[in-house]
């Protein structure tokens, strides 16, 4: 797997799934919304972790900057 996300798109994910995980573990979301959100959340962490995103494949993109 080749690296499809840069450095700025990596820190907004984990920023959003921090922002999630505190959303879901002071109770503001309840319900199915919560878990929905919090397997969003986990995907972004997992991906900003690993730096691949299957979903920019599928689409071609790739905020990875590229070393001349």
């Amino acid at each position: 797997m080749k690296m499809n996300m840069g450095n700025a798109d990596r820190v907004i994910r984990i920023v959003i799934a921090i922002a999630i995980s505190i959303l879901f573990f002071t109770e503001t979301v309840s319900g199915t919304l919560a878990y929905v959100l919090l397997a969003i959340g986990g995907i972004f962490l997992l991906t900003s972790l690993v730096g691949f995103c299957p979903l920019y494949r599928l689409v071609g993109l790739n905020t990875c900057k590229t070393k001349a």
